[in-house]
């Protein structure tokens, strides 16, 4: 089964190795970067798509610089064939109508929705 080819946005970095650890474990998922900003994200996400090297991107809400809505429009304005994804500790019913509303593929809490997440990731490897 091939890898997904996943990009990370997210600024902590003990959530970030603990959730590659996780996901490179659980799922056929190759992480390919990782960004702590949103313009970071933005910039590198360019790069991995026109380089053919991105099929999914997990995008945190609050970041060092910006927001994952920033990187949540900045995808939705583009014709990329990636999917979006949002993993936060603020998935309230707001946030996730507006992340949804922005193109997010789905909205997975950080403290509840991991195992979802995985899950996820299994279900479009075999798509």
């Amino acid at each position: 089964m091939p890898k997904l080819k996943t990009f990370l946005v997210e600024d902590s970095a003990v959530i970030r190795a603990n959730l590659v650890a996780a996901l490179e474990d659980l799922a056929p998922v190759e992480v390919v970067g990782h960004a702590e900003s949103a313009a970071e994200a933005q910039e590198r996400l360019e790069a991995l798509v026109n380089e053919g090297r991105c099929d999914l991107v997990i995008v945190d809400i609050f970041l060092r610089g910006g927001s994952g809505l920033d990187v949540l429009r900045h995808v939705s304005r583009h014709d990329w064939p990636i999917r979006p994804v949002v993993l936060t500790n603020y998935a309230t019913p707001d946030i996730r109508a507006e992340c949804l509303a922005l193109g997010a593929d789905q909205v997975f809490d950080k403290s509840r929705d991991i195992d979802a997440l995985v899950d996820y990731c299994n279900d479009m490897a075999t798509d």
